[in-house]
């Protein structure tokens, strides 16, 4: 793989597409959330300067080969919703990892399962990616039974893993391979 190119993908009732700067009301949103800007990239209830410098960064991650990050978006509309990335730090070693969050208005509608589907489906084809891994809060029940739905494999936890906020949590490790079947 020379060269990452953003691509947009079918997730059904949902699109995963490359963020636009007409996202600007989503990030305004979730930055305005308890949750999504402890653990993402998310700026803590920033500015209009502050939400386009995340779009900015999205579109980074591709030309600096770090990972591809998506919004999920409503077909019909073009509405952005959420946001799901695929990160390839660990890419030479065959792994790369999901993460993703929805806008609280439009939870509970499936997106996440849709999203999370598509792309590990997607990833699943790379030819140097042989395992897709997941880092959930034991707390966070939706997002692990969107994960087990879509094929996902919890391993274990993973103690005092990621700095959240301030504090560091223990997370579930899931985990989907190639040897899996691509396909769910």
């Amino acid at each position: 793989m020379d060269t990452l190119d953003q691509p947009v993908l079918d997730a059904g009732r949902y699109l995963l597409r490359p963020f636009e700067f007409g996202d600007v009301a989503l990030i305004k949103r979730a930055s305005l959330d308890p949750l999504i800007p402890l653990i993402t990239s998310v700026p803590n209830q920033g500015s209009g300067q502050d939400f386009t410098d995340f779009i900015s960064r999205q579109h980074q991650r591709v030309a600096d080969r770090t990972g591809y990050s998506f919004a999920i978006a409503e077909p019909q509309s073009n509405q952005a919703i959420g946001q799901i990335g695929l990160w390839l730090q660990n890419a030479s070693a065959g792994r790369a990892s999901i993460g993703y969050w929805i806008d609280p208005g439009h939870r509970r509608r499936g997106a996440v399962t849709a999203a999370l589907e598509a792309l590990a489906i997607w990833a699943l084809n790379f030819p140097a990616i042989h395992r897709v891994e997941l880092y959930i809060e034991p707390w966070n029940e939706g997002s692990w039974r969107a994960a087990e739905k879509c094929g996902f494999t919890r391993e274990g936890i993973l103690r005092s893993w990621q700095l959240v906020g301030t504090e560091r949590k223990d997370m579930y490790c899931y985990s989907r391979l190639k040897a899996d079947g691509a396909g769910h």
